[in-house]
């Protein structure tokens, strides 16, 4: 079984329901290739003084990773509020609750946020990554009873094969329990052109190709998780608040900067339970 690959212009239901068969999907063409090569040349430049890496079980001895890419990738925020993935990511993670408060019964949408990014050159003579769910990072049980807590990005900022590494995926395992464990022979290539991206949730297993070619591959991945859930990277320390002065205030909320909806992330000024977003912005002016 392979992914299927499906225009950007492709209605987003139709994306969400392909997602929650198979576990992912790819979309060709997500950025177009003029900002895919600025993206390339920003990328490769900074990649050249991040040094390998030293896990040999799963962040690779050849793979150099690089995060904190809103502070270092101009064009980040493009990635980020691209309405294909935005909109892909809030169609699955923002199922209602509903749920009693005294006598009234509420219903209680969930708030996303921007849980990590991370650009990733694999470099020939690199083995394949151990195939893993990204949603273990909360402990995260399957299969899923009513919600993901992540739908993550690998957007290709060159070519994927599967001689260079591309991502492995195993379709439909999202649908597993965690008794089932992974098999390499299982898992497909996501191939991909420069400019496409894979879109696929927390609970599929992946994880990176083999480099058996002779040039590195880079992806760009980014993640939108619960707002309720901690973040897997820190972006209060990676960036200041004046480094986010062109950011919208949608976008600064979903790097953290704000409330959400259950109240988790509240910030108290002067007696007062205050959203960080509006601090944020009262102290600027």
């Amino acid at each position: 079984m392979s992914l299927t690959k499906l225009s950007k212009d492709t209605e987003i239901n139709e994306i969400v329901s392909i997602i929650m068969r198979d576990g992912g999907v790819i979309i060709e063409n997500f950025l177009n290739e003029e900002l895919t090569q600025e993206i390339y040349q920003e990328l490769s430049k900074q990649l050249d003084s991040i040094p390998d890496g030293e896990d040999e079980y799963f962040a690779g001895t050849k793979t150099r990773r690089m995060s904190r890419l809103f502070s270092r990738l101009p064009q980040m925020q493009l990635v980020a509020m691209n309405p294909v993935f935005f909109e892909t990511a809030k169609a699955i993670l923002q199922k209602p609750l509903h749920f009693w408060s005294g006598e009234n019964r509420v219903e209680l949408i969930p708030d996303v946020q921007i849980g990590m990014t991370q650009a990733i050159q694999i470099w020939p003579g690199q083995k394949a990554q151990p195939l893993h769910r990204d949603d273990s990072v909360w402990m995260w049980r399957h299969p899923i009873y009513g919600r993901e807590a992540r739908v993550q990005i690998m957007f290709a900022i060159t070519d994927f094969t599967e001689e260079n590494g591309a991502t492995k995926v195993i379709p439909q395992s999202h649908l597993w329990d965690d008794q089932r464990g992974p098999q390499i022979d299982e898992a497909v290539s996501a191939e991909m052109k420069a400019g496409d991206a894979l879109i696929w949730i927390g609970s599929t297993y992946h994880g990176g190709g083999a480099n058996v070619s002779n040039e590195p591959r880079i992806g760009l991945t980014m993640s939108y998780d619960l707002a309720f859930l901690r973040q897997e990277e820190n972006h209060y320390l990676s960036m200041s608040p004046e480094s986010m002065s062109n950011f919208s205030d949608e976008l600064k909320g979903l790097l953290g900067w704000n409330m959400s909806s259950t109240f988790v992330g509240f910030v108290e000024h002067e007696g007062r339970m205050m959203n960080p977003l509006d601090l944020l912005n009262t102290q600027r002016n």
